[in-house]
């Protein structure tokens, strides 16, 4: 049986970007990743030929790892920029928000609704330290800095949208990072400018994967990792749907709750409680190719409370329709508890209930636009950030001695994203070669 240093428990960004890192330290890894293909949650399938992310995916001018993994591989050039439109749908009528001045015409809210609402981007980033605001829930930091008239008509139909029962108990941290973040990414003249890979994010995880295995990683797609065994609490392998693989560390980046039970009976009861803490949404996707275009507008977001879906993101307003044969792309995600109706749904039940909503929104829309649609779930998609977050995070070094945890439920203050993604990654991978070589010192220290 071949023995690794490190064995990584998912090929998402986050174990990709570890498995790079650890290879430049001069440490052996094997991923272990129960898909068919890497990339976690920017997976793809394919359109007319192309690959296309199964949840849309975009980047922000300001994703710094990203980019530097990227030019690290040698793909810098694959990053494209391009200025998108961004509207939102309320009391049944659509209104463009894609510059600052674009809220003047945002008749839903008065006028002094309207100043307050373009000043909440500049609030944002006159937080320098997130913990200030850390205690606060999102509704108590928007109603102090925009008043209840934004708060009621704009931003609690969103966060009811998205959080859907947790919607009160978001902290203002998460609703900070998100606009901070947003306006952080404009070109000059006010519009927003986000970033997409040349051949769609399932390229770059490719190629991540073929430059590990060049440089003596492997990576086993269609496995598991079922339980892990120890020595004296001390890692020393894990048992996948394919046999036994050892190796001196492991770093697990499957869902927390996933972890929490890997670990069972592994762990003292506080921290397998601990692991429980945070809640999760799941996430039902559907992908629609229509043979004509919604509209102009790259992101919709919804303010409606009757509306199901929080998004109405037409791809190819960002990537062109010529990508995928022609198709017109657009996405209707919905974040829900996984024991819910609609989490249940298959495919034509899912388009069935979509179109009447469409066609709402979208008064010349018809089901015979529908060229094809598909349908993804995830279980574990949204971590519910709370206030006082940071108190439910678990470090990244686990009570176990060799196993770390390194998850989207970690990334905090920011939300999750392939980004933070490659950022986890490459800190996961540094602490473990540090804790490894302490570990081969001391051996070498006793065996004198």
């Amino acid at each position: 049986m071949t023995k690794y240093d490190v064995i990584i428990a998912g090929a998402g960004f986050t174990g990709l970007s570890a498995a790079l890192e650890l290879l430049d330290l001069g440490l052996k890894p094997i991923i272990i990743e129960p898909d068919t293909q890497p990339g976690g949650l920017a997976g793809c399938f394919e359109v007319n030929g192309t690959q296309l992310e199964k949840f849309y995916h975009h980047w922000f001018k300001s994703d710094e790892y990203i980019h530097e993994l990227a030019s690290r591989i040698g793909r810098s050039e694959d990053i494209i920029y391009r200025s998108t439109k961004t509207g939102s749908y309320f009391a049944n009528s659509i209104f463009r928000l894609s510059k600052p001045w674009d809220l003047l015409g945002y008749t839903p809210l008065s006028m002094l609704g309207r100043f307050r609402l373009g000043l909440l981007v500049l609030q944002a980033k006159s937080v320098k330290d997130w913990r200030t605001i850390e205690k606060l829930s999102a509704e108590q930091w928007l109603r102090s800095n925009c008043g209840d008239e934004v708060y009621e008509k704009v931003w609690k139909p969103l966060l009811k949208g998205k959080f859907g029962d947790f919607a009160p108990e978001i902290g203002a941290v998460w609703m900070w990072n998100k606009l901070a973040l947003r306006g952080g990414s404009r070109d000059k003249s006010g519009g927003e400018v986000l970033a997409y890979f040349k051949g769609g994010f399932a390229e770059l995880s490719r190629r991540m994967a073929k430059e590990i295995e060049a440089r003596g990683g492997r990576i086993e797609l269609g496995n598991r990792v079922r339980g892990i065994n120890l020595e004296e609490n001390r890692f020393i392998g894990v048992e996948t749907d394919k046999g036994a693989r050892s190796a001196d560390a492991m770093l697990a980046t499957m869902p927390q709750p996933v972890f929490q039970q890997l670990v069972k009976g592994h762990v003292d009861p506080g921290y397998y409680e601990q692991l429980g803490e945070i809640d999760f949404l799941g996430n039902v996707c559907m992908v629609l190719e229509l043979d004509r275009s919604l509209s102009d507008t790259y992101w919709m977001n919804v303010s409606d409370p009757g509306f199901p879906f929080v998004g109405v993101i037409e791809h190819t307003n960002f990537e062109p329709p010529a990508s995928y044969g022609g198709s017109h792309i657009v996405y209707l995600s919905k974040y829900l508890p996984t024991d819910t109706d609609m989490f249940g749904y298959d495919r034509d039940e899912m388009l069935s209930f979509a179109v009447p909503y469409l066609s709402k929104m979208f008064p010349e829309f018809e089901r015979s636009w529908v060229k094809d649609a598909h349908l993804f779930k995830s279980e574990f998609t949204q971590p519910i950030v709370r206030p006082g977050y940071s108190d439910l995070i678990p470090s990244l070094r686990t009570p176990i001695d060799g196993v770390y945890l390194s998850t989207m439920s970690q990334i905090y203050p920011e939300d999750r994203g392939t980004n933070y993604a490659v950022r986890q990654g490459l800190e996961a991978a540094k602490a473990i070669s540090k804790d490894l070589e302490k570990v081969k010192f001391e051996a070498v220290q006793a065996g004198r």
